[in-house]
């Protein structure tokens, strides 16, 4: 989950407000239903929002996906950006295209398709699941 201390610090939650399956307002309700009085200081530990941990060395491999389209994208790309600084693992994704949640909303187009099959295959890479 992004850090809400950072409100409209990416590009992409400004281009995304207002439209689509999740904007600001979602993400405004989601923050204080779960770190209410505290979301703002910093009393919300990492493992609610990952994005406020200082040190993401040591972290399994993360797969991360985001639509191109989607309040979340540049947040996404930077965690990835933070791991990979550390020496960790992580498979990024940037779907064109793709919105919040668009494997789920739209499961027969052809980006949701190629989401799940990418998603599928970095399991079965990272599980060690084929041969």
């Amino acid at each position: 989950m992004p850090d809400a201390r950072r409100p409209q610090r990416h590009p992409s939650s400004r281009q995304y407000d207002g439209f689509g399956a999740w904007d600001r307002n979602n993400n405004d309700t989601a923050w204080d239903a779960i770190a209410g009085d505290d979301r703002f200081s910093d009393r919300v530990s990492p493992s609610t929002a990952p994005a406020r941990a200082e040190d993401l060395s040591g972290l399994a491999p993360a797969f991360i996906e985001v639509g191109a389209a989607e309040t979340f994208r540049d947040e996404a790309v930077e965690y990835a950006l933070r791991i990979w600084a550390t020496g960790g693992q992580a498979e990024l994704h940037v779907w064109a295209g793709g919105y919040h949640g668009f494997a789920g909303f739209s499961p027969e187009a052809e980006v949701s398709r190629a989401a799940v099959a990418a998603r599928e295959s970095w399991l079965r890479r990272t599980l060690r699941l084929d041969g």
